[in-house]
């Protein structure tokens, strides 16, 4: 209950003062105890909901015994006789409060303690007078409309309960299903876009590799007859036969980028395949030092990949955090645990660098073709490691890291289906978390 909900009267707390103020102008008007204990009763019900959100766990049952404790000092202080006082109705307030917080059996619970607390006040009046025809009845008859209150408020409090936790359950799934659908928009844009791209790269990597044949071809042959006679015409041809290979191996990427992938997969471990693509990065670095952190859950089962391009999506998230670390250092932590996508069991590979990290507004174009922070980078890394991983029917994600704590870089998240049938290995065994 928030602080603007506690200083604002709603109507219902003005009926409640209504009321009071209507027991106040009954008779005995001039009673005082009684009109101190209706203001206490005022009071308590404006300001039960502050100590029920204070109290979680003992709130609830304060508020029904200090009503009792008012309901019965009320009715000590409007009769001649405690036990026929004109307003053992209030009993009424802890029982139906009783009924709203709790279940059945502590409803019933606390009823029995309201009606034994209003039927104490039998003992003392027959010690001074005696029973009227029909007194027992009549308290019997009270005593019951206690518990059938009761019971009617309980189980429409409980039915309003199970409906509210069940709209709430909807609402959550509701957002999931969204958030889902958001995602799966995205994706399929994605898709779109790689497919265009994909063709369009195709076509001008073929325009584009007939004339650099042609311009290699000739370098050779300017290189060959002018080898000796002009050693400076020489070695610009060498110039030019050189750019025209870096180029047809940029042509060759684009090629690989927009040709249908050859996906085989099988059975394979996902732990052994991280290990050797951090090995291979390692190998060839020759950058500051890299602390690499192996958090991997022991006895996974295996996944259906196809273990070199899977090696390929590893190797290119890893050497993209090395590149990210490059001027100082850092630290590389790599997490593989069980994970589930919907109804879908998988493995969950997490890569995390504490690098610069990766600008908000840039997330979304990450994944897109021929898109790079790099100063040397063509962007299709991470297209090409996005279009391997939605062939496995997997998911790759770039997620924000958490704040409040210091850490910067970025973390790349990778789902892979598990096999159909998943065996765990024993060599798993060699990798502990």
């Amino acid at each position: 209950m928030s602080a603007e909900r506690h200083s604002k009267l709603g109507w219902m707390d003005l009926l409640w003062l209504l009321f009071l103020l209507g027991l106040a102008l009954l008779p005995p008007v001039r009673e005082i105890h009684k009109q101190m204990i209706l203001l206490a009763i005022g009071v308590f019900q404006l300001l039960e909901g502050r100590l029920v959100e204070r109290l979680p766990k003992r709130g609830q049952s304060y508020a029904v015994l200090l009503k009792i404790l008012l309901a019965m000092l009320l009715i000590s202080h409007t009769g001649e006789v405690g036990i026929n006082s004109s307003y053992y109705p209030i009993f009424y307030l802890p029982i139906v409060t009783a009924a709203v917080y709790f279940d059945a059996w502590l409803t019933l619970a606390w009823t029995l303690i309201a009606s034994a607390a209003y039927g104490s006040y039998l003992l003392p009046a027959l010690q001074e007078y005696e029973l009227a025809p029909g007194a027992i009845e009549e308290l019997a008859l009270r005593i019951l409309f206690f518990f059938l209150a009761a019971m009617v408020v309980n189980r429409f409090a409980t039915e309003n309960n199970r409906q509210t936790r069940r709209y709430q359950m909807l609402a959550e799934q509701l957002a999931k299903t969204n958030r889902e659908l958001e995602q799966a928009q995205a994706e399929a844009r994605r898709s779109e876009r790689l497919a265009a791209l994909g063709q369009l790269s195709a076509g001008l990597a073929h325009e584009i590799r007939n004339p650099l044949g042609i311009i290699k071809g000739s370098a050779e042959i300017l290189n060959q007859r002018v080898q000796t006679a002009e050693p400076l015409a020489a070695e610009l041809a060498g110039y030019i036969s050189t750019e025209v290979n870096r180029l047809s191996a940029l042509v060759s990427r684009f090629l690989d980028f927009a040709r249908p992938l050859r996906i085989e997969t099988r059975a394979c471990s996902v732990p052994e395949i991280v290990d050797r693509a951090l090995r291979a990065v390692a190998a060839n670095w020759s950058g500051p030092e890299i602390k690499v952190e192996r958090h991997f859950q022991r006895d996974l089962p295996y996944a259906a990949v196809d273990e070199n391009l899977c090696e390929q999506v590893f190797v290119n998230l890893v050497q993209n955090a090395y590149d990210a670390m490059s001027e100082s250092g850092g630290r590389l932590r790599i997490s593989i645990a069980l994970g589930a996508r919907g109804e879908r069991p998988g493995i969950e590979v997490r890569v995390i660098d504490s690098g610069p990290g990766i600008r908000a507004e840039l997330r979304e174009q990450i994944f897109n073709p021929f898109f790079t922070t790099k100063k040397s980078g063509v962007g299709l890394g991470l297209s090409i490691v996005s279009k391997i991983v939605d062939e496995h029917r997997g998911s790759i994600e770039l997620l924000d890291r958490p704040p409040g704590r210091g850490e910067s870089g970025a973390c790349f998240v990778i789902f892979l289906p598990l096999a159909e049938q998943a065996v765990i290995p024993e060599a798993e065994a060699a990798y502990k978390a």
